[in-house]
């Protein structure tokens, strides 16, 4: 019986609390540097957020070592709402198995409250790399091997690129970057034959035909550039990756917190605003449940798991 009123208790207070939540302004983390497409899409959602919440939502660029220190330091947060994530695919599912040693736990240490949104990735080359699409591709780094640039390693870029490797037996050298801005510039200088980068960095490129835009490796093609066809047009079905971002509570944020916020952000993502200027980085906003978002990480953790196996990838 204690047990029973112990747990409605603390259901009637956390209730009472998501009610007057939120009193001040919210800290919105984001792991990495002002610029960038992760830092963008905070910002994007952070006013029209604050606008439904009734209360500013800070952004705080805490960067280093590829995402773990800001996400770190939501893990270790107080539990309270005010402290949110934006939480990245590279870092939340990849770092894992890339880093020897990370300050959270992926599954346990958050609360997923929403997919923000998928963005777009694109294989591209310079012209003369002598192939034009990715059956042409295949065919030729097959028999020599062909160099491709990345916005670093060990995040998702680089692994879609290790996954095409690892599933048509081709030979692709990878060279990091320190950003996909430095990879694009020497993929458009013919330093580099190829790039793995997100299609917001290459599509004024794509488009002027200064590179030529090899194939995206999504489920459908993108609307930013519908002429660049599908790994799996291409005879690579099921090939269907995205980088995503999205938002996370601490671990222990009481569920109608969680709930309410959820509610917002979903709402939020739907205003003309948003999808506009996501439209523009190149991101399909998404909006999914807690659960369903959870149970998306997992199996990231679990693909990319293999992946990183296969390939031998380490950071540290």
């Amino acid at each position: 019986m204690r047990t029973i009123l112990a747990a409605l208790l603390s259901l009637i207070l956390s209730s009472a609390a998501a009610q007057e939540w939120p009193q001040k302004p919210l800290r919105l983390i984001v792991p990495f540097a002002p610029g960038g497409l992760v830092d963008n899409s905070a910002r994007v959602v952070a006013e029209p957020l604050g606008a439904r919440l009734g209360q500013q939502v800070v952004i705080e660029n805490r960067s280093g070592a590829g995402g773990n220190i800001g996400t770190g330091a939501v893990a270790q947060a107080e539990a309270d709402g005010y402290t949110l994530l934006l939480g990245y695919d590279g870092t939340l599912v990849i770092n894992p198995h890339v880093y020897s040693k990370i300050p959270f736990d992926t599954v346990k240490d958050f609360a997923p409250v929403t997919k923000l949104g998928d963005a777009t990735l694109i294989l591209v080359a310079h012209p003369s790399a002598g192939v034009r699409n990715l059956k042409e591709l295949i065919e030729a780094a097959k028999t020599k091997p062909f160099s491709y640039g990345t916005s670093g390693t060990g995040n998702t870029t680089h692994l879609v690129a290790e996954l095409l490797k690892q599933r048509t037996g081709t030979k692709l050298e990878h060279v990091p970057y320190k950003g996909g801005g430095p990879a694009m510039t020497d993929v458009v200088g013919g330093q580099i034959p190829l790039v793995f980068t997100a299609i917001a960095t290459a599509q004024q490129y794509v488009k002027t035909n200064r590179v030529l835009g090899i194939g995206v490796p999504s489920g459908k093609r993108s609307n930013a550039l519908p002429d660049v066809a599908t790994f799996e047009e291409a005879g690579l079905a099921p090939f269907d990756i995205s980088s995503w971002v999205g938002i996370l509570l601490p671990a222990k944020t009481p569920r109608p917190i969680v709930e309410k916020l959820h509610r917002e952000l979903v709402a939020s993502l739907k205003t003309p605003f948003v999808r506009e200027r996501y439209a523009t980085l190149g991101i399909e906003p998404v909006g999914n449940t807690p659960a369903e978002f959870g149970e998306e990480m997992k199996a990231d953790l679990a693909r990319w798991a293999e992946v990183v196996k296969a390939a031998n990838i380490r950071v540290d």
